[in-house]
């Protein structure tokens, strides 16, 4: 089956930009689906200039690569990210903010460290057992997070102020020059009354707000995917429909 021709064209992108597509694989997300996807290499002059245009195109990173769905009999995946001037918490919102209000966020450099690393293992043994990163190494880690040719930062969230203080939360964060892309978190999942998912896109949110950026990049979501549901819960949420971003409809 073709593939849609339009995954590789990109408004605003400079020409010679190669793009290519991997095989078939299952989807994690859709039973009996496999997924492809279309990418490109950011490691390449003006790599943020690049990353921007692709962010607000539905692609994502990963390391030095740039990827969207491109699956010939399935557009399930849309991107989505929060619209962070008109966002309002709602009343559970705002529970998970106040029994939060005793971290700290902490930005530091794109750099692992085994702290974090022990973190994320418990995290994947709690949450994706078996899953596709389950049995990632430190290597593999700290490739995932050194590995950035683009503005990144890593927020830690800590019970306190200093590196000595408990480490409870990560969020891999690449800065646009439209907002955040949250690219991957990880908590401790033995505090669930902190619902520290929750927390760390609303963090992301205010502070984007804070820096009068408009967005908040939340990556891919599937309306039939349970998975993916909790997304819905920021309002307003954008989608983008063909070349176009718009709010997401509460029947959609």
């Amino acid at each position: 089956m073709k593939l849609d021709e339009s995954l590789f064209t990109v408004p605003g992108i400079r020409r010679g930009l190669r793009f290519y597509v991997t095989g078939p694989t299952p989807c994690p997300y859709l039973a009996n689906q496999y997924e492809r996807k279309a990418f490109t290499h950011l490691s390449q002059a003006s790599p943020d200039s690049l990353h921007n245009q692709l962010s607000e195109a539905g692609f994502r990173r990963s390391q030095s690569v740039a990827y969207r769905p491109a699956c010939p009999s399935c557009n399930a995946c849309r991107s989505v990210r929060v619209d962070t001037a008109n966002f309002e918490p709602s009343k559970n919102q705002m529970r998970v903010l106040k029994r939060n209000a005793d971290l700290v966020r902490r930005p530091v450099e794109p750099k692992a460290t085994r702290e974090q690393f022990r973190l994320l293992k418990n995290y994947l043994l709690s949450r994706h057992d078996g899953g596709g990163m389950s049995e990632m190494g430190f290597r593999e880690y700290a490739g995932m997070v050194n590995e950035t040719p683009v503005q990144t930062l890593l927020f830690e969230y800590r019970e306190g102020e200093g590196e000595d203080a408990p480490l409870v939360a990560v969020a891999l964060t690449d800065i646009l020059r439209d907002g955040f892309s949250m690219v991957y978190t990880f908590f401790d999942t033995r505090q669930p009354k902190r619902s520290l998912g929750t927390y760390m896109i609303l963090d992301h949110i205010m502070h984007a707000d804070a820096f009068s950026l408009p967005h908040v990049y939340l990556g891919y979501w599937i309306k039939e995917s349970p998975k993916m549901d909790y997304k819905r819960r920021f309002q307003p949420l954008e989608v983008l429909d063909g070349p176009v971003w718009r709010r997401l409809e509460e029947d959609e």
